[in-house]
């Protein structure tokens, strides 16, 4: 399939004064060197997702959304040694969309870069049967990592992120044609 690979990254923090558009809008920039994705932004700061689950107008678009993707990436924060509720939230709201559908992670935060909150996010999107792609960029004590315009210096981080892409890019195909070619068992 020639068709761009639809790619939706989920900015996951909803803080008031969060660093989270810093760090997504450095990545969306990086985005445009891969034509090879459509890339949108589900920013959950902008997201009404009821924390109680309950069916809205609001969750019927989202997970329209959610269905119409082949891949996914999490810009996230570390709160804690985990991972922000908005994020659980935003993964509980839909079942079946997510299934058989790659997933990378951009995450960052102080002295563990977001990697804890990481290997959290690994687990539960196994248990909704997508795949995780190994490859991460995390930024370790972020704030210090990006200049006033939003830019970092922070080469492992950069070199990263190609690596991650091309890795999301490959499972992206692969499961966008397994899946039109024999739909996904899953229940």
């Amino acid at each position: 399939m020639d068709t761009p690979l639809r790619l939706e990254v989920i900015v996951a923090s909803v803080r008031p004064k969060r660093f989270a558009p810093v760090v997504a809008d450095w990545f969306l920039r990086t985005m445009r060197a891969h034509p090879e994705f459509d890339t949108g932004v589900i920013d959950l700061a902008h997201t009404p997702l009821p924390v109680d689950l309950t069916e809205t107008d609001e969750t019927a678009a989202y997970r329209a959304r959610l269905a119409a993707a082949d891949a996914f990436i999490a810009v996230t924060s570390e709160y804690n040694h985990g991972y922000p509720a908005s994020l659980k939230t935003a993964f509980d709201t839909a079942k079946h969309e997510w299934r058989a559908k790659p997933i990378a992670f951009v995450s960052y935060g102080g002295l563990s870069g977001g990697l804890r909150a990481v290997e959290q996010l690994r687990q539960v999107v196994a248990e909704i049967h997508m795949v995780s792609v190994r490859e991460t960029v995390s930024f370790h004590q972020a704030k210090k990592q990006f200049d006033d315009a939003g830019d970092t210096r922070d080469g492992a981080a950069i070199d990263a992120a190609e690596r991650m892409l091309r890795q999301l890019a490959w499972w992206a195909r692969t499961l966008r044609a397994a899946r039109t070619a024999d739909p996904y068992p899953g229940q």
